[in-house]
């Protein structure tokens, strides 16, 4: 049976990804729901921009200035069913009531595991071995409704966003077809298990390495930071070298050409990659960089 589906990121990927899946499984794209982000003047070349301007031209595109306007604005379009990806608003029960199948949330962790904003920041971090998606109904708490669909998939070695997350959204695809084929099916999803942890947004205490720590969790700390963010802090992981402090974008715990060695508490540290700060970030940093060393 053919659905009215709407879809609601901030992700230009996760809007072209998704209708494409929906789309070729015979149902409607009806909206893409959004909310403005603050990047500049909101033409096609920023990050609003690539997102209202690179949806396919027949989505009408709804903007709420908040919560209380997600519900009528929804309504509006009559979805049967809201996809949902990358979303940084808890929605509110009248919202979730809209649509007549809910709301299907992809989260991209292995559920009940890495519960919050960051999964794939805290998977790293936490030394896990794989990542993955699940895509669950959306319920009145936070990523804990019942599951349609879930995949696993290996975190390997150290890589960037830019090329891990190509890649997973080949994972992420694959998980939606099988979750819109079961609630197409009249299913209701399997409850979590117990177990379940969340984690929030990093902090002020976890911007600047400490040498001190063992080598493989500062490899990973730095490594997680390129998935992560601290919303009341300058964005870590931050290092002072040569007496002034820089961001550090890539480590190894083996030998690396050109790689600078640092010696942590139990082991050495390659610094492969470090970006330079800017004159701002990098004056608000000193005072807490004085304080560390």
């Amino acid at each position: 049976m053919s659905m009215r589906v709407a879809i609601v990121t901030r992700i230009p990927q996760v809007v072209a990804g998704f209708d494409a899946v929906v789309r070729e499984l015979g149902h409607e794209v009806v909206a893409l729901l959004t909310n403005r982000i603050v990047l500049g003047g909101g033409g096609p070349g920023d990050a609003m921009g690539e997102l209202v301007f690179g949806a396919p031209e027949d989505l009408d595109v709804l903007l709420p200035a908040r919560r209380s306007t997600i519900a009528p604005l929804l309504a509006s379009v009559e979805p049967d069913l809201v996809v949902c990806m990358g979303f940084p608003w808890r929605i509110p029960p009248d919202a979730l009531a809209v649509p007549r199948l809910g709301w299907l949330n992809g989260h991209p962790s292995l559920l009940p595991r890495h519960r919050g904003p960051l999964p794939v920041a805290w998977a790293i971090r936490q030394g896990d071995d794989e990542i993955g998606i699940t895509f669950h109904r959306m319920d009145s708490d936070l990523d804990t409704g019942p599951v349609f669909a879930q995949r696993a998939y290996p975190l390997g070695e150290l890589e960037g966003p830019d090329t891990f997350y190509p890649r997973f959204g080949l994972v992420v695809g694959e998980a939606l077809v099988e979750a819109l084929g079961r609630l197409d099916a009249g299913e209701e999803g399997q409850t979590q298990g117990d177990g379940g942890s969340y984690e929030s947004f990093f902090n002020a205490d976890d911007v600047w390495l400490d040498l001190s720590r063992p080598a493989a969790e500062v490899h990973r700390l730095a490594w997680s930071w390129r998935y992560a963010m601290a919303p009341d802090t300058t964005p870590g992981a931050l290092l002072e070298l040569d007496g002034k402090p820089v961001r550090v974008l890539a480590t190894s715990l083996t030998e690396v050409e050109d790689a600078r060695r640092l010696e942590c508490g139990d082991a050495p540290l390659l610094v492969v990659e470090t970006e330079e700060l800017s004159e701002e970030a990098a004056s608000s940093t000193s005072a807490q960089a004085a304080s560390t060393h």
